[in-house]
This record gives structure tokens, C-alpha cells and sequence, in this order.
């Protein structure tokens, strides 16, 4: 059978190159979508990493810890080193010219010209002030220019901050803040075409990239302003092609989401200008403040341009460190504003001429008084989180009078360079000053280098407190005025305490003498241990226990008898802590460093107000009161007043432990109650006693600052008689031997002796003395 052949299929091969171009584009078109949804994804990635930091927190900005501020008016207590000490820590600038932040003084006469600050209750506006000290007292305070007022607050000074973990800081400014001048500069060195471009600028680019092969190094940048804040915002500085694509993309999708002027405003407030030791001074807001101690609105041509040619090489350009350099590329910047013309020819040449005019030392500085700042950051840490305290611009108002810590300072440092020599070992000391009234703490230092940030003695060294328990040792006892009194005889005999295990205790004055009896504020005066033991014993170590705790001893204080000579272990916030309410009748006034916290617009957040409890009888306190200024005048302190005037009336007490291994001293005046302590970190012993040691500082102390003497108002109850002491006796006005002093109303002696009496004892005992 024949076959029929089928017919041949005609297949056309095609050609090598029109047969692989379908799988080549099919290939570049997966690869492609591929690559479009990767990059697709990135982006989306990239968006919201933008987005988030941008519309989130987008600036962890530091607390800023104020000083008080200072009020001046007529009558106000200031000498004039410390008011120019305080107008220098706050930036101003002594010299001529009615510009904000300067100041004249010519002998005790000022002129200042003051820059404002907005406070919780309102701004305080710029002002020109005139005034004369004398006497430690402003007179004739008048307002030159600006809205009247008979009180004027200055601008507290900034003492610290409380910095994020990588050590930023910055002072926001809005863009309407910042004067157009500084604006169009930067723009005219940075990026012309700023307001033109949608993020990335391709001409610039290459121009940039063409000037670097010629030049065979990298001569000129071609980033946007825009590429620079993403750089500086979301990214590492590594020189990379990946680092520089996300830089591109972000840079778009920031200009997408948000208008030029937001994307400049973050610009100006993140761009890294400066180091502080540790901290990096970002935005020209601070750096305003840091290189020239103005505010940034406050700034002329020259200084702008010093700012803004520092963006090229903060470290290179460094005014501080190279001046000439610094000065060259300030008036490269200074032609370009001209070539721009934000300025005249003239006016840049004016400038080109003008001194850097950049401040010695930096207006923000490390925390000033880190002893101080660290009993701030404590306190705060009762209400607030670090990381609050780290990143939200709080703005916290201390306590802290820069004048009396000043004079707190001098006298640690300048008291303990006398008195080494005395001693075995190197000598620390601390102190605490509060205002008497209120329980503010007006200064703090933690050691004889007040710049040292290491152990805060002031807050963290327990040491015992010897004879400083003693008033409330007596304050107990004399709560019972129908067994105690002033004039209460107590004995100053030794004794011994045999306790259920065997052991003996046998306690001994510290000059080993016995008198016998004496009366309850000789004792006292004269820091006898053997009274102080006896009468502790009597109304019970538990009792006076709880007169210490009411007064604001937290810690644990020993139930041994041996706390009655002060092995009980204080800090000196603790110690001011409880003398704080000898000082104020009887009333626990808690310390406290902080009058006010606002966030970084001025709005209040917490205000921390005087808080008192009272916990003792005013009347038994007004008795101690007046022990302790017998302590001042005849007593153990009696020594003050070889530095202090004898018309400043002063209560205070000493305080030694066992081989002067502390030395104490606490008092107060009409104003301040301090407390010093001198000793050797590692308790070793020195030849020093309170008198010796911890006063000497507390006197330099207490002569340096003006203030009032004690005065104490007698309280209600209370009634003040004539008596012998020595016989426990009324007596009248004029006797030898005589002293006025107080009762609580119905525990006075009901006995009464002439002057006759006192005489014939007296002439007695003179008679059997000669025959003895």
C-alpha cells in the first residue's frame, strides 16, 4: 500500500540573536520586578524609618538645671564680687554697648543690660538696669530702658544638665527664631538651590564629583542640605555606595512628607558644631551660646559667618583651638555673603576686620557643681524617669545661690590648706548650706576639689556624728519640763555599765576631767559626755532615738548606749537634715533642691513647695536654742568669732569623735544653717577636734556672706527669768553671776537668792580656798 507522505512541516529557526531575545527580556523583566519589589519594599522600609523619627521624638534633648534666680532691688543683699561672679556664670560679657548680656561696673555702681527668660509665670522682658552696692546692699535701683518694675529678676544661671547616654546637647531654636540673615547664609554656603531641589541636587553632585578627580582629593561636597541632615540624623558616616543610596532615598521621601522649612528648621537644630569634653554641641542654637555667649537672634554678620563656616570641620575649624584658621574661613564666608548680596561690599569689609570675639571659656560647660547636681538627680529621680530626665528638655530651677556656694567652696578648700599640716593624712571635708527658714539648699560640696564628679562626701560618707547628738539628747529630756530645766543640775561624774554579757562600759569626759554637778546648759555649752550619757540614760536611749527619727533620721540608729556620744553614723545632708529643725522651732523642714519643673516651652510640671511637719514642743526647742548660743559665746564654738563679727549672733554645736577620726561642726545665723565635716576618707585619726577642724571651715564660711544674725522669737509658753544657775535659783537683774534665761512657763526655780546671798557664798568659798 502506498503511503502517502504527510505534508512536511515548515518550522523557521530563527537566528541566534532574534532567538534569545525573548528569554533575555523575559529574564530582565523578572529581574527587573524582582529588583522594583525589593526596592519597592526598601523604600517602604526607608519611609517609615523617616516617618517614625521624624513625627516621633525627634531630638533627645537634655535637662537644663538652673541656678535661682537673682532679684535685685532696693535693699537687696548682694555684695558686688558676688553679683558680677553671678552675672559671669550666666554668660554675660563685661564691656561697653547696650547689647543684651553686657554688663558695666565701676567700682560698686552697675549697668546691665539684661537678656529676659521665660519663667513659668511669665517672661521676664529685657531690660537696662543701674544700681550701686554698699555695704553689701543694692541702692538706687533704677530702670533705664524697659518696662518698669521695683524687683527684676535676672536670667538664672545654667550650673548643669542632664545629658542623654551618647552625650548630646542642644538648645532648640524655631526657625522664626533665627534671624534670615543666618539662614540665607547657610543656604548660600551649603545649598543654593535649597528651596529649589526635591532632596538630592544631580548638578551639584557632579560638579562636586568633577572638582574631586581634577583635584585628585575630596575638595567639595555636593550633599544637600537635606542629604546632610539624613546623614547626620539616620545614619552612620560610613563612606559607602549603599550609605550614600539610602542617603538619596531619604533624603526624597523627607522632602515628600515634609515642606522646606521644617526640614531646615531640623537642620539648624541638629548640625554638629563642637565638643565639650564629653558632650557633642549640636545646632546653632547652642552653639550661639557656647562660642560667643549670645542668643542666636543676637548675632552680627561676623559671628554668623564664624557659625556657619564651622559646619565644614567643626574640629579643624575649632575657634578656641585655631583662631588664624577659624578666622580665614569665617571671611571666605563673609565674601560669599557678600558675592550673595545678604551683605555690602563695605559691611563685609567691616566685618572681615572685626576679632573673632569668641569667649575664653565655654558658657555651657560640664555640670559646674557636680556635688550639688547629683543631689538634683536625686531628687528628681522621686518623680521622674531618666530617660525623661535624658531626652525631654526639662528645664529644672534649683535652689542652688551661686554667691553662697562660691563662698562654701573657698572656705572648704582654702581652710583645709591651713590645717594639713596638722594632720596625719590628707584631710577631705564637705558641707551643706540651707536657708534656715525654708530647708533650701543653697550650696553643696562634696569634697576639697569642688570639681572632682567621683565620691560625694556631702551625700554618701557616713561618718559618726560624735557631739552633735547631743542637743537632742537634751531636747528630749527637757520635753519633761517638770524634771528638766536649764538649770537643772546634772552630775559630770564617771560611771560604768556592766551589760548582761559581761561586757563593761565606761564612758569619760574628753579631757578626762570630773566637776561634779553642773547645770543642765553648761553641760551642754561645754560638750560634757558624762551629763549627755546620764540624762540619755534617764529618758531612755529608745526616746531619743525617736527624736531623731521625727527630725529625719531614716536610717538605722544603734539601741547601744554608746549613741548617746554620737556612734550613731550621719551624712552631712543628714546632719542638716535634723539641725534643720533646731533652727526652726521644732518643725522637720525636708530639704529640698528644687523649687520648680517646666518642660522646654515654660509650662509648670511639678512645683515643689515647703513642706513642714512639727515635731517637737517649740518651747523645749526655744531652750536648746538658746544652749547652742551660749555654745557661740562662751562655749566649745566660742572661737567663731575670731573670723565671725561679734554683732552676728550664732547657735551651733561641735562635734569629735574618737581620735578626731570626724570633725563636725554645725550652726546656723538668722538666715543660713550649714554644716562642715573634716576627716580622712580612709577614718584614719587626726589631731583635729570640731573646734580645730570642721569649724574653722564653717567660720570662713559664715564671715564671707552677708546675712542676719539669730534672733529667735520667743515662742508661746516660754517666759524668761533671772537666775543664779550654779544654785538653780531666781535671782534679780544686776547680780554677779546672773542670766537671763528661758522656762517653760511653770518649771522655773521657786526659790529665790539676793545679791547678798551669791556674794556671801562667793566670799565664803574665796575664804576657804586661802586656808586649803
Amino acid at each position: 500500500m502506498k503511503k502517502t507522505a504527510s505534508p512536511k512541516k515548515t518550522s523557521r529557526k530563527p537566528s541566534g540573536k532574534a532567538g534569545r531575545k525573548p528569554w533575555f527580556w523575559r529574564l530582565f523583566i523578572r529581574v527587573s520586578l524582582i529588583g522594583i519589589v525589593l526596592l519597592a519594599g526598601w523604600m517602604v522600609y526607608l519611609d517609615a524609618v523617616v516617618t517614625a523619627r521624624f513625627e516621633g521624638r525627634r531630638f533627645e534633648v537634655p535637662s537644663r538645671v538652673y541656678a535661682r534666680p537673682l532679684e535685685l532691688y532696693d535693699g537687696a543683699s548682694v555684695s558686688a564680687g558676688a553679683l558680677e561672679r553671678e552675672l559671669e556664670l550666666a554668660g554675660y560679657r563685661s564691656g561697653g554697648g547696650s547689647a543684651a548680656g553686657r554688663y558695666r561696673r565701676s567700682g560698686g555702681q552697675f549697668v546691665i543690660n539684661t537678656r529676659g527668660f521665660q519663667f513659668s509665670d511669665g517672661e521676664e522682658p529685657r531690660r537696662q538696669l543701674s544700681l550701686s552696692i554698699f555695704g553689701d546692699r543694692v541702692e538706687q535701683f533704677r530702670v533705664l530702658s524697659g518696662p518698669q518694675s521695683p524687683i527684676v529678676r535676672l536670667e538664672p544661671a545654667q550650673i548643669g544638665g542632664i545629658y542623654p547616654a551618647h552625650k548630646e546637647d542642644r538648645v532648640l531654636v524655631q526657625l522664626d527664631e533665627v534671624p534670615v540673615l543666618f539662614r540665607n547664609t547657610l543656604m548660600a554656603v551649603e545649598d543654593r538651590q535649597f528651596y529649589d531641589h526635591f532632596g538630592i541636587a544631580p548638578l551639584s553632585i557632579a560638579r562636586a564629583m568633577l572638582a574631586n578627580i581634577r583635584a585628585g582629593e575630596v575638595v567639595q561636597g555636593g550633599s544637600t542640605l537635606t542629604q546632610q541632615l539624613v546623614k547626620n540624623f539616620f545614619l552612620t558616616r560610613d563612606q559607602t555606595l549603599l550609605r550614600k543610596g539610602n542617603e538619596a532615598l531619604m533624603s526624597v521621601l523627607l522632602e515628600l512628607h515634609y515642606d522646606k522649612d521644617d526640614i531646615l528648621e531640623t537642620y539648624i537644630n541638629e548640625v554638629y558644631v563642637g565638643q565639650a569634653g564629653t558632650r557633642a554641641i549640636h545646632g546653632f542654637g547652642l552653639a550661639s551660646q557656647f562660642y560667643f555667649g549670645e542668643s542666636i537672634a543676637d548675632l552680627k554678620a561676623h559671628q554668623i559667618a564664624t557659625l556657619v563656616g564651622l559646619v565644614k570641620g567643626p574640629s579643624y575649624y575649632n575657634p578656641r583651638r585655631h583662631p588664624d584658621r577659624t578666622r580665614a574661613r569665617r571671611n571666605l564666608v563673609l565674601g560669599i555673603m557678600a558675592e550673595s548680596g545678604l551683605i555690602t561690599e563695605q559691611e563685609a569689609s567691616r566685618a572681615q576686620g572685626q576679632p573673632l570675639g569668641v569667649t575664653s571659656q565655654a558658657s555651657y560647660s560640664e555640670n559646674r557643681y557636680p556635688a550639688y547636681i547629683d543631689l538634683v538627680r536625686r531628687h528628681l529621680a522621686r518623680d521622674y524617669r531618666q530617660e525623661d530626665l535624658q531626652s525631654e528638655g526639662l528645664r529644672i530651677f534649683t535652689t542652688l545661690n551661686p554667691a553662697v556656694q562660691y563662698a562654701a567652696e573657698f572656705a572648704v578648700s582654702d581652710t583645709l590648706k591651713s590645717i594639713d599640716d596638722r594632720s596625719e593624712g590628707k584631710l577631705e571635708s564637705a558641707m551643706v548650706v540651707t536657708s534656715r527658714d525654708s530647708g533650701e539648699v543653697l550650696a553643696l560640696v562634696g569634697g576639697r576639689d569642688p570639681q572632682f564628679a567621683g565620691f560625694n562626701r556631702a551625700v554618701d560618707a557616713r561618718r559618726p556624728i560624735g557631739s552633735l547628738v547631743k542637743p537632742f539628747i537634751y531636747l528630749t529630756a527637757l520635753q519633761n519640763p517638770d524634771k528638766y530645766t536649764l538649770v537643772t543640775p546634772v552630775e559630770d561624774k564617771e560611771f560604768s555599765l556592766v551589760f548582761d554579757d559581761g561586757r563593761r562600759w565606761e564612758p569619760k569626759n574628753y579631757d578626762g576631767e570630773e566637776r561634779g554637778e553642773v547645770p543642765l546648759h553648761q553641760a551642754l555649752s561645754k560638750s560634757y559626755n558624762l551629763p549627755a550619757v546620764r540624762v540619755g540614760l534617764d529618758v531612755g536611749v529608745e526616746a531619743v532615738k525617736e527624736t531623731l527619727r521625727d527630725f529625719g533620721v531614716s536610717g538605722g540608729i544603734s539601741e547601744y548606749p554608746s549613741m548617746l556620744l554620737g556612734s550613731v553614723s550621719m551624712t552631712p545632708v543628714t546632719v542638716a537634715q535634723i539641725y534643720q529643725g533646731l533652727a526652726t522651732s521644732g518643725f522637720n523642714t525636708p530639704l529640698r533642691t528644687i523649687r520648680q519643673v517646666t518642660d522646654a516651652r515654660g509650662e509648670a510640671l511639678s512645683r515643689y513647695n515647703l513642706k513642714v511637719d512639727q515635731v517637737a514642743d517649740s518651747a523645749s526647742v526655744h531652750l536648746i536654742q538658746y544652749a547652742m548660743q551660749e555654745v557661740m559665746q562662751e562655749g566649745t564654738g566660742r572661737s567663731v568669732y575670731r573670723t565671725v563679727p561679734k554683732a552676728l549672733a550664732l547657735a551651733g554645736k561641735t562635734g569629735t569623735t574618737d581620735d578626731g577620726r570626724d570633725s563636725w561642726f554645725a550652726g546656723f545665723s538668722g538666715d543660713l544653717l550649714a554644716v562642715s565635716w573634716v576627716g580622712q576618707d580612709d577614718n584614719g585619726p587626726t589631731s583635729l577636734t570640731g573646734a580645730t577642724g570642721a569649724l574653722p571651715v564653717w567660720s570662713r564660711f559664715m564671715s564671707r556672706v552677708p546675712q542676719h544674725g539669730f534672733s529667735p522669737v520667743v515662742p508661746e509658753g516660754v517666759d524668761y527669768h533671772w537666775v543664779d544657775s550654779e544654785r538653780g535659783a531666781l535671782t534679780r537683774e544686776g547680780c554677779e553671776g546672773a542670766r537671763y534665761m528661758p522656762f517653760v512657763v511653770g518649771s522655773e526655780p521657786d526659790t529665790e537668792v539676793s545679791c547678798d546671798g551669791s556674794f556671801g557664798r562667793r566670799l565664803r568659798g574665796w575664804f576657804e580656798g586661802m586656808f586649803e
